[in-house]
Formats: C-alpha cells, structure tokens, sequence
C-alpha cells in the first residue's frame, strides 16, 4: 500500500462511481431502503480536504466517511489503487456538534487543476478518471462527494491530540474555513455531551488539548500568508 495524491483520490472517486452504478449495488441499496432521491454521500475528511483543496501534495492515507452501504465500494476501491486508506467519521470518536451536516461543504476536484491523462496514465490509474475531471460537488454513480463538515473534524482532531493532528486543524483555521471563536461556542456544545456519548475522551484534556491549539494559532498567524507558508511551515516558524 501507499500514500495518495491527488490521482490517486480521483481514482478512488471513479472506481467507487463504477462500482455504485452497477446493478447489483442499485438492488442492494434498495433493499437497504435508500431513498432514490437522496444519493449516498461519501465524506473526504481532514487531509484528505486538503489534498482536494490543493493545500498538500500527498497524503499518508485517504481519510473517509460515508454512509455505510459505501464502506465496501470504497474499501475495495482502496485495495484496487493500493492506497492506504482510513474509514472513520468524526462521528465514531467524538458527539457531533449540531448542524454538521449543513456545514459540510461541496467537493470540486477541478479547482486545483487535475493531472491531464498523460499524467494519469503513467500512475497507472483507470482510463474513467478522464470522466470525474471538472465534476464538482456531485451525485457521481449515486454518490455526492463532499467535505465533512470542518469544525467537527477539528473538534476530532484536537480529541486525538497529536503533533500532525494540530498541524491538519490548523490548516482549516488558516485557511479560513474554520472561526476560531466559532469554534470556540461548539466546544462548549460538544465537551458536556462527551461523558455520556464517548468512552475514553476526557473532557478536562480535550480542554487542555483545545487551548494548546488556540495558542498554536495565535503563534502561528503572524507568520503565515494563505497561499504561501503552510501550516506546518508555520508552526516551525512559531
């Protein structure tokens, strides 16, 4: 297995809008109950957003989420690709803050400028990547691709707590898709919920862990420019 960029991702996208488009996926979704109106959506999480945005080059893994009839496609999509792979929603560690689905964003894997087919070729990807390039935000075979919702993934980031985890919530906040005082007000919605819904966060730590990343911030702003000094090229500055 490897790490990922931006191919790679397209790749992913394509085999999963394959598999999801084929009859026997369409019968099994239907005795699941999914509604025909409402396609699946599949979540690009953490650094994976950012390997979309154009904010990083590669990825150790392609963090996702979904909705669960799209666990297999994906993980078979994965194995294909060779791609390290990560399959975990905020959900399963931390209480989601309310509206997390409205603020999920859409996906546009245009925006940052595609490899051209030749470039796909030599990584060796399937010829249908061609067709996801300029899709934006979208039902692709059934699936909607989307970013999950920011704040939420930073409130699970900082749980986790880690060097390369305030790094990955950094970035959101510099690059503005994160308020910190925002922020702020659904840490105060999340935390009192965390005894009852969570097994092993503390909310006394995930406290300390939020104020270590607010500092982190505050050192940071004033040498980063979006666009040019990445998170953690600012956080080494700091």
């Amino acid at each position: 297995m490897k790490e990922a960029g931006l191919a790679e991702l397209v790749g992913l996208v394509s085999a999963v809008r394959q598999r999801t488009a084929a009859p026997t996926f369409a019968k099994a979704s239907a005795s699941a109950k999914a509604t025909v109106d409402k396609p699946a959506r599949l979540y690009l999480v953490s650094r994976t957003s950012h390997l979309a945005e154009g904010w990083c080059d590669r990825v150790p893994a392609l963090e996702l989420a979904g909705d669960p009839e799209l666990d297999e496609p994906v993980q078979e999509a994965s194995r294909e690709l060779r791609v390290n792979l990560v399959w975990e929603s905020p959900a399963d560690v931390i209480p989601l803050p309310a509206g997390w689905e409205e603020r999920s964003l859409p996906v546009d894997l245009s925006a940052v400028g595609l490899p051209k087919a030749e470039a796909l070729a030599k990584a060796a990807l399937p010829a249908t990547i061609e067709q996801d390039i300029g899709v934006q935000s979208v039902s692709i075979g059934g699936v909607e691709i989307r970013h999950f919702d920011p704040y939420s993934v930073v409130l699970r980031l900082i749980a986790r707590g880690d060097e390369p985890d305030y790094v990955a919530a950094l970035e959101y906040v510099l690059h503005q898709w994160v308020e910190p005082a925002r922020l702020e007000g659904l840490l105060g919605e999340v935390v009192p919920r965390m005894t009852s819904q969570t097994l092993a966060q503390d909310p006394a730590e995930f406290r300390r862990k939020f104020k270590g990343l607010r500092q982190l911030y505050l050192r940071s702003h004033a040498v980063y420019s979006p666009g040019g000094t990445r998170a953690g090229e600012a956080v080494s500055s700091a």
